[in-house]
């Protein structure tokens, strides 16, 4: 698979249209999401990482680690994040592209949009309009969010939205917001959502639930409820939809080793801890970063940032009332010191990062071989659409709009206490 033939033809076939038109000279095997998840689905038992990219070097760090474990990966940022960050929608395929060529990256790379949130029926006016804007910019899988709303409203907006998303792109779905233990998934909820997509031909690649984890720093200790998500992802087998795991941080190896091992998934976000390791501060085998007594993070002596920058940072943040997950904020306005310090500590950042996600693609993940599998898939498939895993179950008669409506409202669910749950 190492030949350059056969590299030439992936390049030639694999990457979608909108990857071509958007770098026509590249030598990046940019992805659909589809092509990531039945790799991982064929090696079973498997897992990759979706790495939020929340600065530059996170981006290569991860990169250079999917291509040490022969790994298939994802790179996103969720919307949210983009106004937190300078990794947005717009920018992130081209930095992916640019880090790929660079580095020498031949594994196949999925870009995307995670949590692309509607909050309610008025953000679908303009989600119309974007969502078409983002997979223009190199975007190539894609989460419909509209798990804040009621479960019919959040089936109708998938429906609705669908029409503007690439067929061949990779599309998670989610019902229940992430609220760590408050207002868990159910099979009843999760069923409507899956079986009322099917109905109307559309299968969903990757479903998340709210299964325990929170986004963030994890400090509940009760983490991603397993037999859980094994039981909601059982009863949805015959609908070929794999799980993605929201709020991985937080969550100890053999946790994550045993979603792996007992159940359908095959995405699993990994955020906060990519920042906080990029920046040299102590992160557990929770991805956790540690804190000391008085609740500061502890940074590790030579690696990440320099203790010069990293000063500035926890000052800023202590000027600006942030602590805990609101260090999320100091991406944005640190992005320029951050990329203006020496090419050595630049390096030990992107390094630190590498090594961090090598050890959890190959450790605990199981995801090591998947890139040589993807593809194998695309050059047996000839083609960059791997068409869906799932086919149609459900009659389109019995999922109508307003049967939708009345269905909804027999469901045994639990939404949870409202607030601000965004990743």
């Amino acid at each position: 698979m190492s030949n350059n033939a056969d590299f030439s033809k992936l390049i030639q076939v694999g990457r979608p249209p909108n990857i071509v038109q958007r770098f026509p000279n590249s030598q990046a095997l940019i992805v659909s999401g589809k092509v990531i998840d039945q790799a991982l689905t064929q090696k079973g038992g498997a897992m990759t990482m979706a790495a939020n990219g929340r600065n530059s070097l996170v981006i290569r760090g991860a990169l250079l680690a999917a291509q040490r474990a022969d790994a298939a990966i994802i790179i996103e940022i969720a919307r949210s994040e983009s106004s937190y960050c300078p990794i947005t929608f717009y920018n992130i395929a081209m930095q992916v592209d640019a880090a790929c060529n660079e580095l020498g990256i031949t594994i196949p790379v999925a870009i995307h949009a995670d949590h692309y949130g509607i909050k309610s029926e008025d953000d679908l006016p303009f989600a119309r309009m974007e969502i078409p804007s983002i997979f223009d910019a190199g975007m190539t899988s894609i989460a419909v969010d509209a798990s804040h709303m009621p479960d019919d409203k959040n089936l109708l907006a998938n429906i609705e939205l669908n029409a503007f998303i690439p067929a061949w792109a990779g599309l998670e779905t989610e019902v229940g917001e992430i609220k760590g233990n408050q207002g868990l998934s159910t099979v009843d909820d999760a069923s409507f959502l899956i079986k009322g997509l099917n109905a109307h031909g559309i299968f969903a690649d990757w479903i998340a639930l709210n299964n325990g984890s929170s986004h963030g720093l994890e400090a509940s200790g009760t983490g991603i409820q397993v037999e859980l998500t094994g039981e909601i992802h059982k009863h949805l087998e015959p609908y070929g939809v794999s799980g993605a795991q929201h709020g991985t941080s937080g969550n100890n190896s053999d946790k994550l080793r045993a979603i792996t091992a007992n159940t359908r998934t095959t995405k699993a976000n990994v955020a906060t801890a990519l920042q906080m390791v990029s920046w040299g501060v102590e992160v557990n085998d929770f991805g956790n970063a540690t804190q000391d007594s008085e609740g500061n993070f502890i940074k590790v002596q030579g690696e990440g940032v320099t203790d010069e920058t990293w000063q500035k940072m926890t000052n800023y943040a202590t000027a600006h009332g942030l602590s805990g997950g609101d260090y999320k904020k100091l991406n944005l306005p640190f992005e320029s010191l951050i990329l203006a310090q020496p090419a050595d500590v630049r390096e030990r950042m992107v390094h630190r990062v590498e090594d961090f996600v090598f050890n959890m693609l190959t450790n605990v993940f199981s995801a090591g071989g998947t890139a040589t599998i993807a593809k194998e898939l695309i050059l047996e498939a000839g083609s960059h659409d791997l068409g869906a895993k799932g086919k149609r179950i459900e009659d389109p008669a019995e999922w109508t709009r307003e049967l939708i409506i009345e269905r909804a409202k027999t469901l045994d669910v639990d939404k949870g206490p409202d607030g601000d749950f965004d990743d």
